[in-house]
């Protein structure tokens, strides 16, 4: 009998996605034919030394060939602190004004080498609320809005936070602080409908869980302009829903009003459609005035009257953290923003 020896070669078994090493900057040095002193200052944008661009672009195109990306947590380690911004998420719908201000504010943080992270805390306030963004380390925090308290503020200056921003209508003692006077809001509209000889005003009130901070300032400030004067005013509760416009407006010959500040764009929209349904001319039987400056304002027929809403800039705030990073110990800065001019469109 012939037996017949066969050699099966040792083949190693493929190595998963999973079980690869990670690379490390010490490849990317390798790859790129530098030191891993230069892969640090290339990825870490350092303008404190001079390297010529052939040598940035080596280094990128390994780092991209390798799939490295710079490790978050040993790059905090190495700078004493993360380079995480924080922002509370709103629980609340804040609409495209907001949003737009927020996207600006990133990218002006991006700019200097800062992540935002929007932080989801449904159900949190306060100083539990400050717990829980502590525990992500960040070494700014901006808080929308009231709640946090001074012994917020402390917990998270002691979790390493070296800038907390506040952004409501007070400011908050250890914080940095722009105050947005939404009462003014409420003064410029109502002043502008009285100037255009309303002197029956309503004032629509959101009845959104969460809008009392906006909404309850620009009542205020609407009663503050028709104080001592021959108006009267009316509060409006309101759901943003179509069949709570639709009862609002049923009821509205009875209510007997020439004017009405609705709270903001939205809101305006909503009760004007339904106030034209039931026959009510506008601005010949009621004038309208909202807030925002949305364009869909200016689309409708007639164009809404709005009050122009000048937020802080997205640049300016992401400088005044980085300068509270680089400047701990600081006094905190107090800033006064949120202009507000009444733009007169047809509607009033």
């Amino acid at each position: 009998m012939t037996t017949v020896m066969v050699q099966i070669q040792n083949t190693p078994a493929p190595v998963s996605p999973a079980t690869r090493s990670v690379p490390t900057s010490a490849d990317v040095a390798r790859l790129a034919g530098v030191s891993r002193a230069t892969v640090s200052y290339v990825l870490n944008n350092t303008s404190a030394v001079r390297i010529s661009e052939p040598t940035r672009r080596r280094v990128h195109d390994a780092a991209k060939e390798l799939g490295y990306v710079p490790h978050a947590a040993a790059r905090s380690l190495r700078a004493g602190h993360s380079r995480m911004v924080l922002m509370p998420a709103p629980s609340i719908p804040v609409g495209p004004l907001y949003s737009q201000f927020i996207s600006e504010l990133q990218w002006a943080l991006g700019r200097l080498d800062y992540t935002v992270v929007q932080y989801g805390s449904v159900g949190l306030r306060g100083d539990e609320a400050a717990r829980a963004w502590a525990e992500l380390r960040p070494v700014a925090v901006l808080v929308p809005g009231a709640g946090l308290g001074p012994q917020g503020v402390s917990l998270l200056r002691r979790s390493g936070a070296r800038a907390v921003v506040t952004l409501g209508p007070e400011a908050v003692e250890g914080a940095h602080a722009l105050l947005m006077d939404h009462a003014g809001v409420g003064h410029s509209a109502a002043a502008h409908l009285y100037a255009r000889g309303r002197r029956r005003i309503g004032v629509v009130v959101p009845e959104e869980a969460g809008l009392e901070d906006f909404s309850r300032p620009r009542l205020a400030g609407a009663r503050r302009a028709l104080r001592d004067t021959d108006a009267t005013l009316t509060e409006l509760p309101l759901a943003f829903e179509e069949q709570a416009a639709v009862k609002l407006a049923t009821r509205w010959r009875d209510l007997d009003l020439d004017a009405v500040f609705a709270y903001n764009d939205e809101y305006a929209m909503l009760l004007m459609r339904a106030l034209q349904d039931k026959g009510v001319r506008i601005p010949e039987d009621t004038a309208v005035i909202g807030a925002d400056d949305l364009l869909l304002g200016r689309l409708l027929r007639p164009r809404l009257s709005t009050v122009h809403i000048e937020l802080p800039s997205g640049r300016d705030l992401a400088e005044l953290v980085d300068r509270a990073v680089r400047e701990p110990g600081a006094a905190p800065e107090t800033h006064t923003v949120l202009g507000a001019t009444v733009v007169h469109r047809d509607s009033s």
